[in-house]
């Protein structure tokens, strides 16, 4: 698959910077998307109609706004950093299409835009590193079968996209890709070099669709235990699942979860399935609804 390639003209990001004082921050991940082309493509990767809402996580200098506000019904752009924030004010001024939001997408109510909405959203963005892993959670467990959220176009790095699409045995398998498959089903659907962004990172970027499924994926009697053992699995990925999972009540426990549930101790985490992780987060239900300590 060819990666996207740069725009024909990138200085206009850095006369927007240069004209409101501003630079990226590098300790905010901030990489500015510049080629057109690529921007063209995400967008139609979300295949909007007048009808839909959008909310973009983190807008940056508005270039991929603008063409999402021409696209959809309307834009909520999401801009954490105050600063950028007021620049989208400036640059693309009122429009009855776009709402301009200063605030963390790590805490932006999606179910209540939804609910003003009157309609699933659709979710689009550029997933800075630091972020990514708390930003798929939100947005997969926001999804609420996919009520919510219907659909999401994220562009985040290739390495990250890999481990969230992972297969059981791989060895970027992991916490990340049990969790987003369980609650949605994902297809990459082009990478985006380098040269596509200003400053211009060191890694290849990753395009991808993520439609959120209608029931989990492995059917679980309480998604909060699955969450709770398969993170406690993948805490101690190295060693085998009858002592990882010790701390989550016990080695008697853990051994009575593991031979309820038709796994063998000597297995580790990554090498189960959804399906399987399922099987024992149902075994330890009793143990852990037992334990009241909150899963964070």
């Amino acid at each position: 698959m060819r990666d996207a390639r740069p725009e024909d003209h990138p200085s206009s990001t850095r006369e927007i910077l240069q004209r409101h004082g501003l630079r990226a921050k590098k300790s905010w991940g901030q990489n500015f998307l510049v080629d057109a082309r690529v921007q063209e493509r995400i967008v139609a990767a979300a295949t909007l109609s007048h009808d839909d809402v959008v909310v973009e996580i983190g807008a940056g200098l508005g270039a991929l706004t603008r063409r999402l506000v021409a696209q959809a019904g309307q834009t909520i752009a999401i801009e954490h950093d105050g600063e950028l924030a007021k620049l989208l004010e400036q640059e693309l001024g009122p429009s009855p299409g776009l709402r301009i939001e200063r605030a963390d997408a790590l805490v932006f109510d999606f179910a209540e835009a939804a609910r003003a909405a009157g309609r699933p959203l659709v979710v689009v963005g550029n997933l800075p590193f630091q972020i990514a892993s708390p930003l798929l959670f939100a947005i997969t467990d926001a999804a609420a079968e996919g009520q919510v959220i219907g659909r999401a176009i994220l562009m985040v790095q290739k390495e990250f996209a890999q481990r969230m699409l992972a297969a059981p045995g791989s060895k970027v398998y992991g916490r990340l890709s049990v969790m987003v498959q369980q609650q949605a089903e994902g297809e990459i659907l082009f990478h985006v070099g380098p040269g596509a962004f200003h400053p211009r990172p060191s890694v290849t970027s990753t395009v991808l669709r993520l439609r959120p499924r209608r029931t989990p994926l492995a059917p679980v009697r309480d998604p909060a235990h699955f969450a709770r053992v398969v993170k406690q699995a993948f805490s101690a990925r190295r060693k085998m699942l009858r002592r990882a999972l010790e701390p989550l009540g016990g080695a008697e426990a853990a051994g009575r979860a593991l031979v309820q549930a038709g796994i063998e101790g000597t297995r580790r985490a990554e090498e189960l399935s959804l399906a399987e992780f399922a099987r024992l987060a149902d075994a330890f239900g009793p143990v852990l609804a037992d334990d009241a300590t909150p899963e964070k």
